[in-house]
């Protein structure tokens, strides 16, 4: 058998420690030392030295197959699999999807290393400066994160562009609501969001958002919000009793920040694959799949047991998730919101209404409903025709 040139020299170093060594020249721990061995490895090299001489001390594995080794056509496979299927995916999402559909055993790490070596993945992450972690929430609901997304979510749909609402949970990490919408943040979307989290988990204790028109009034660009005047989020949030936190910075929303940042490399690429073209099978895909994968996968238990969420109750969510806006009727008994028109029907006990100030709500079903204290003067459709139904 040939062995090539360094493999004879290390040989040879071995050989001339050995021999120190058996001269009493050196002990044998040191001769371990030297060589870069333990004292076992050296005790079995003399055995093999006495018994068969130079020829003993080379590596006789050499020329036979690791009993580690990966098959051939399993990384071969593995790697069009990625080249062909799953392009752009990072290397953890990959292996798991790998994993999960296409009994992919070889681990994390061999798998990781494959793709680097063939060049389909890169060997290292831009950092950013050191920052200090805050500690989460210990209570699961003591805190939420709400913000929005905007990116070309469906791939397929290149020149399309949603925005992923999504609500995180600080001390689970879990993803308690996300769904596509069409254009930004709009108050609709936002409520609703609210919505879908009060009906499913209680009423959190604080919600941590960004500066948005939507979340804080702003009188000019680049001053503070001034929060003694209140957005129609604001005015819901102090009717259920939920803390609202502003943040300054994309950094103080690290945890929302960075839950957009898994979505977006893992969400795309998901859609992607499953040939998702439209909204509403993307909606369907994240409720059905994708969120429950998520939270299985980045979930973990709070620290403490006991969960923060109160039971909404008796609240009104129709009248209070909601846009609401005081108006003046006029004297024919009418009053506008956004251009349409509410006519008001005679009242019981009034002769008319005119000169009442009142409180004009429209409803996320779009729906409007008049309120003159606790009293409803009237239901009507979005476009100002008077909804029968309801009042009754």
């Amino acid at each position: 058998m040939l062995y090539p040139p360094a493999a004879l020299e290390r040989a040879m170093t071995i050989r001339e420690v050995m021999l120190r060594a058996m001269s009493g020249a050196i002990n044998w721990m040191q001769a371990a030392e030297i060589i870069g061995c333990t004292d076992r490895t050296v005790r079995r090299w003399r055995a093999r030295y006495e018994a068969q001489g130079y020829d003993g001390l080379l590596d006789r594995r050499r020329g036979r197959p690791s009993p580690r080794k990966a098959p051939f056509r399993e990384v071969q496979r593995i790697l069009r699999l990625y080249r062909e299927r799953y392009p752009g995916f990072n290397g953890r999402h990959f292996y798991q999807l790998a994993q999960r559909d296409h009994r992919v055993q070889l681990s994390y790490t061999y798998v990781k290393t494959a793709l680097q070596q063939a060049g389909l993945l890169s060997k290292h992450r831009a950092r950013g400066r050191h920052r200090r972690r805050r500690e989460p929430r210990p209570c699961f609901g003591e805190l939420l994160h709400l913000d929005g997304s905007l990116h070309p979510w469906l791939a397929l749909v290149a020149d399309a562009r949603q925005t992923l609402i999504a609500v995180v949970d600080d001390a689970t990490k879990q993803l308690l609501y996300a769904q596509l919408v069409a254009g930004g943040e709009s108050l609709a979307a936002i409520l609703t969001a609210l919505r879908a989290v009060l009906e499913q988990h209680g009423i959190p204790g604080a919600l941590y958002t960004d500066r948005a028109g939507w979340a804080v009034y702003t009188p000019t660009s680049g001053t503070a919000p001034d929060r003694t005047k209140r957005t129609q989020v604001g005015r819901a949030l102090a009717r259920l009793g939920i803390e609202h936190i502003v943040s300054f910075s994309p950094q103080a929303r690290g945890r929302s920040e960075r839950a957009n940042g898994t979505l977006q490399g893992r969400l795309v690429n998901e859609l992607w694959v499953a040939g998702i073209r439209t909204r509403a099978a993307a909606n369907r895909y994240l409720r059905e799949r994708f969120i429950p994968d998520y939270n299985a996968r980045f979930g973990r238990a709070p620290a403490d047991p006991s969960s923060a969420f109160v039971p909404v109750g008796r609240q009104d969510l129709d009248q209070i998730l909601c846009h609401e806006e005081e108006r003046s009727v006029a004297r024919d008994n009418t009053l506008m919101l956004d251009g349409v028109v509410l006519q008001i029907d005679k009242q019981q006990g009034r002769r008319s209404c005119a000169g009442l100030r009142v409180l004009v709500r429209r409803h996320l079903d779009g729906r409007h409903s008049v309120w003159w204290g606790p009293r409803c003067l009237g239901w009507f459709t979005a476009t100002g025709r008077p909804w029968r139904e309801r009042a009754a």
